[in-house]
């Protein structure tokens, strides 16, 4: 299957203090360093990034500069991320059969780890990239601190993107959850939600979201080191 790449980068940074889409990070805008992993792929076919108005010039020289093999569409985002993704869905074109949406505030994600959840996908199947995770979690009770339980961490994995599945697939998870006014947090829950099967890929613990500053930081710090060593 031909995959389209949907970068989200809509977002407005609350968290992090200012938009972080073109922040720098290791000498590139944060969102360029997907670009770059994504233009690096020939199973690719277009890139479709979803952004404020504000920011289309920047993003289509940044994917021209990073993706320049790649067709690319910038679009405008929606009130929320899942408002985004569905736009970037309705962007992509009747050449791809899937596509994998990813955040555009990940920065490190690997090829490899992108093609083993694109190896994943089918009709019917989607995936997505996570970790098993290693903390205890506990359940609190809402408006306090009282723990009511806690959650085997041997059944948790924490989900990260991209996330797959097809073209289809994909746009009929978000229709129904639109018709339903149904929010949910990731697409491979709308996909979970419209019964398809979804598959967890194993996936590298570097490929965080930068969402404080100290994240950022970090993010610095790992590419430059990934730079050095590929010299």
């Amino acid at each position: 299957m031909k995959f389209a790449a949907i970068v989200v980068a809509a977002g407005r940074g609350v968290r992090f203090g200012r938009p972080k889409q073109l922040v720098e990070v290791a000498g590139r805008p944060l969102v360029a360093w997907s670009f770059a992993t994504f233009g690096a792929m020939r199973e690719l076919g277009e890139l479709v990034v979803v952004t404020e108005e504000e920011h289309f010039e920047a993003m289509a020289s940044l994917a021209a500069r990073f993706a320049p093999q790649l067709t690319a569409r910038i679009v405008r985002g929606g009130a929320t991320r899942q408002e985004s993704a569905s736009a970037g869905l309705d962007a992509v074109s009747g050449d791809c059969d899937a596509a994998f949406i990813h955040d555009g505030a990940r920065p490190l994600v690997l090829a490899d780890d992108i093609r083993r959840g694109m190896a994943e996908t089918a009709p019917g199947t989607g995936a997505l990239l996570a970790i098993p995770v290693v903390d205890t979690i506990k359940v609190v009770a809402p408006g306090g601190r009282t723990v009511s339980s806690t959650l085997d961490r041997a059944a948790l994995w924490a989900a990260q993107t991209p996330q797959f599945g097809t073209v289809s697939d994909l746009r009929l998870a978000h229709a129904v959850a639109r018709e339903a006014r149904f929010e949910a947090t990731d697409d491979a829950m709308l996909l979970e939600r419209a019964g398809f099967a979804v598959v967890v890929v194993p996936a590298s613990a570097e490929n965080f979201k930068v969402t404080l500053r100290g994240d950022r930081d970090l993010a610095e710090a790992i590419l430059r080191e990934r730079t050095a060593l590929s010299r």
